[in-house]
């Protein structure tokens, strides 16, 4: 472990012990804090004691085989998590390889090439090189689902560490790419929140298909900060059935609650993924007009 957090740290990745076995910080939390050494003026999280210093790292890894965490932000790494499935029985659940692969394909991009992390569970661990000063933040399933990332605010486990599920292993050299600009374009940062009122597209359609799009993307607009995104998928779900009804054309809907969301301060991405899945799942589940 100690090999590993220091050859990690040599790439200049900082790095912090995690409890072995684990995935969880081995640095006491704010709670537990005793004010002492390095905390004297105040909690220091994991993040900040994270370091690439080999003295500190010796020291620290000294004391017992803990796993390597990298916090990603202060390493200037973008880190892109593709996940396994959680029912590992269904054969034809895509997981988040095949989900990113489709994604750079669209894109018009292969995968890129870079150092790459076989997760303890099978997933992969895509390491890239952000921008100097961007500041990213974590994500999941904004760009896809079972792709998450992890960047300012969050780690990754090394390679080289193991748990009960498995081991951590590096599957390719060691140099972390670039970060794609198109990959840059669909993580930038959410849009600032509009002050002034939405403006919904012109549409024809029933008065009540109209008011109800009114409705529910003004509801999307008030929505709480930790629910906008489920409410941006309840609201476009209950618009869905004026679409298949033929009252409302679909990309009318869509242009209404793409401009909701973004408003409210969800990603491009994000919005798109849910307004589409709203509605696919709302127009196959949608009853015939005089049963609703």
């Amino acid at each position: 472990m100690l090999a590993a957090a220091l050859t990690a740290a040599e790439h200049g990745w900082h790095v912090f012990p995690l409890r072995p076995g684990t995935k969880r910080p081995a640095l006491h939390g704010e709670n537990a804090c005793p004010r002492t050494g390095a905390c004297a003026d105040g909690h220091v999280k994991w993040e900040q004691r994270a370091t690439t210093d080999p003295d500190r790292i010796h020291a620290a890894w000294s004391t017992g085989p803990y796993n390597v965490g990298i916090a990603t932000g202060p390493s200037g790494l973008l880190v892109v998590d593709l996940d396994m499935p959680k029912d590992k029985g269904s054969s034809d659940a895509p997981d988040g390889a095949a989900t990113f692969g489709a994604l750079c394909e669209r894109a018009g991009h292969g995968v890129p090439d870079t150092y790459r992390v076989r997760t303890a569970s099978g997933g992969t661990h895509l390491y890239f090189n952000a921008p100097d000063g961007s500041t990213y933040a974590n994500t999941a399933g904004t760009i896809g689902e079972l792709v998450d990332t992890r960047a300012w605010g969050g780690y990754v486990v090394a390679a080289g560490s193991t748990t009960p599920a498995g081991a951590y292993e590096a599957l390719s050299g060691s140099l972390a790419a670039p970060l794609p600009e198109w990959l840059q374009t669909i993580l930038k940062p959410a849009p600032a929140r509009s002050t002034g009122p939405l403006r919904l597209p012109v549409a024809n359609g029933s008065r009540a298909a109209l008011a109800a799009l009114h409705a529910e993307c003004a509801v999307v607009v008030g929505a709480p900060e930790t629910q906008r995104n489920t409410t941006l998928n309840l609201c476009a779900f209950k618009v869905g059935r004026f679409v298949a009804w033929g009252d409302l054309a679909r990309h009318v809907v869509e242009e209404a609650f793409q401009g909701a969301g973004e408003s409210c301060g969800l990603t491009s991405a994000e919005c798109r993924a849910t307004i589409r899945s709203a509605l696919d799942s709302s127009m196959r589940k949608v009853r015939p007009r005089e049963a609703a």
